[in-house]
């Protein structure tokens, strides 16, 4: 499979890059597409939830009525869950979301992702960008010639480039990540994926 290189303005620039089949060309797997999006999503989780309670809440341990004779239900201290105010039973306490996948099931993911992507040719190879000042406006006219503007993108550079991040890091519903950052979830959840020219041979190599 080969796809032509375009340019900054959308035009061809006559060269062709050979996609490799193992990583461009994958079965379906969906399942382990689940597993890694579900992983990077739990990752990104803080879990600093917190609620109190009855132990934690501020307030007295006094008997607030007498047991009998009031007509109303038994009750004890103010820090009573059924009471306004009162500690939460059984609440959200701070927690590590992480869990362990292993690292065939991540590459396969990957490559299932990138697969799914050419065959639904939402991929675009692009030739290496490289801004002289970081300028929204540079990366805004990159995307006016390509026809995305609007669109969710996700730009796959080889390594991280400082002033192409800046620049886009204003832009509603685009991603820009290097080689070293490439995850299922950012290559499935976009309508274009577009890949630096140079980024391609190093997706190859990482996942072959």
């Amino acid at each position: 499979m080969e796809l032509a290189v375009l340019d900054k303005q959308g035009k061809d620039t006559g060269r062709k890059v050979a996609l490799s089949k193992a990583v461009f060309a994958a079965d379906d797997n969906d399942h382990v597409v689940y597993l890694d999006v579900k992983q990077h999503l739990a990752n990104k989780r803080q879990g600093t939830h917190k609620a109190k309670e009855r132990s934690e809440i501020t307030g007295s341990r006094r008997k607030i009525k007498k047991q009998k004779g009031t007509g109303g239900a038994r009750a004890g201290d103010i820090k009573n869950p059924l009471f306004r105010g009162g500690g939460r039973v059984f609440g959200p306490t701070p927690r590590d979301y992480h869990f362990k996948l292993n690292k065939k099931v991540k590459s396969l993911a990957r490559k299932t992702a990138l697969s799914n992507q050419a065959k639904n040719e939402k991929l675009i190879v692009l030739e290496d960008l490289n801004f002289d000042l970081p300028r929204t406006k540079d990366f805004v006219s990159v995307l006016e010639s390509l026809k995305l503007t609007g669109q969710r993108v996700t730009v796959i550079l080889n390594e991280y480039n400082k002033n192409v991040y800046l620049s886009s890091k204003n832009i509603q519903k685009v991603t820009v990540l290097s080689v070293n950052e490439l995850n299922t979830y950012d290559v499935m959840n976009c309508s274009k994926l577009i890949l630096a020219e140079s980024s391609v041979s190093s997706i190859e190599n990482a996942l072959s």
